[in-house]
């Protein structure tokens, strides 16, 4: 087994909020750093706070829960480039393993087995230029897109993504709103009014825990 070594922020084992996979119990494991600054970022401990693990020793950590589901996610966990082997060792050992990334580093080296959740950024986080367009060729129906949504101009700019590239015809497309910017019935109407072939998500863990700053 790799002894690749990965600054982590946390691992922790809780319920998967958001995703297809919204509902089901995961263990998460978050990486410290990012390469974006989105304006509504709920995860900014992940900066800079953590601390160096091994994979070897990831893997001893998490086997402590049975739970074969395994989202590895940040910040951006990309920017490490020892997650791309983390990912294949998860898959070793028998996880089905989410990434989740924000569409800026190049996803073409994950394995495909991994499933991966991309948020394409919107011009309400500031960071919407962000985006490598070239990841989009390496997307399968497994996969996930998703938009968070602050406003109008964000809804009318993701609904024109969908449309141009037809993202709805490569995988599932996420809308969720952005905490405590958009009220979840404003994006609902949205979403009927506009006939597009989304689904709309929750934040499950920021209801069943809306206290809870970091992960649970």
């Amino acid at each position: 087994m790799s002894n690749q070594i990965l600054k982590i922020n946390e691992i922790f084992h809780s319920i998967q909020g958001e995703s297809g996979y919204a509902g089901l119990p995961c263990i998460f494991i978050r990486l410290t750093g990012c390469n974006l600054r989105c304006s509504y970022c709920d995860t900014e401990y992940s900066y800079y706070e953590g601390r160096n693990y091994s994979i070897k020793e990831i893997i001893q950590h998490i086997s402590q829960w049975e739970t074969k589901l395994v989202e590895i996610t940040g910040g951006e966990p990309l920017i490490q480039m020892e997650s791309i082997e983390l990912s294949k060792e998860l898959l070793k050992n028998g996880y089905q393993v989410l990434i989740e990334t924000n569409g800026s580093q190049n996803i073409d080296t994950l394995p495909k087995e991994v499933i991966k959740i991309m948020d394409i950024k919107t011009p309400g986080s500031g960071e919407s230029d962000s985006f490598d367009f070239n990841n989009l060729k390496y997307l399968s129906q497994n996969d996930e897109i998703k938009f968070v949504i602050t406003n109008r101009d964000d809804f009318d700019w993701s609904s024109s993504m969908i449309k141009q590239y037809r993202l709805d015809e490569k995988c599932q497309v996420l809308f969720s709103c952005s905490d405590q910017l958009l009220k979840y019935s404003i994006l609902c109407e949205w979403i009927l009014e506009s006939r597009l072939n989304v689904k709309f998500q929750l934040q499950l863990h920021k209801i069943v825990w809306p206290n809870d700053e970091r992960g649970k």
